[in-house]
């Protein structure tokens, strides 16, 4: 499991790489457009347009951060050692679902096997949080039972 778990981080990462450089061309490419635009004779249309690219300059340096502090959060979770009781960093095999309380990344296909990268702070999250293995949860009407946790 913990060869699984950093191939589940390192594709979470790859991802959110990719995700970071394509938001920085875009903010590269706004500023570019925003302060390449010459004042025209007709004002309003110009200051407009400016306000424009600023609103999606704004929206994009947001979301850059966003996914910078994903990144962050990505590289506290530690390979090493066992856990007793499930926590930020967990990998919890379940009778019915694998999950990585990481960030919210969503489903992940490795191996054959299905993944879910979620946040300590979702439902499934949260209910999860400090169980054991043997410990049984019930999400949506359906029970779950924690078979690992590494």
């Amino acid at each position: 499991m913990q060869k699984i778990k950093q191939q589940l981080i390192d594709s979470i990462n790859k991802e959110l790489e990719l995700k970071i450089t394509a938001l920085q061309d875009t903010i590269s490419a706004t500023k570019e457009s925003r302060d390449s635009d010459t004042k025209s004779s007709v004002g309003d249309k110009y200051e407009t347009s400016r306000a424009m690219a600023q609103m999606e300059l704004d929206k994009s340096q947001h979301q850059l951060s966003q996914l910078q502090q994903q990144q962050y959060e990505l590289s506290k979770i530690k390979l090493d050692g066992v856990t007793e009781k499930v926590a930020f960093g967990s990998l919890v095999k379940m009778n019915d679902a694998n999950y990585l309380l990481s960030v919210g990344f969503g489903k992940i296909v490795m191996e054959n096997d299905i993944y879910y990268a979620i946040s300590t702070a979702s439902p499934i999250g949260q209910l999860l949080l400090n169980k054991l293995i043997g410990d049984v949860i019930q999400f949506r009407n359906i029970n779950y039972k924690i078979e690992a946790i590494r």
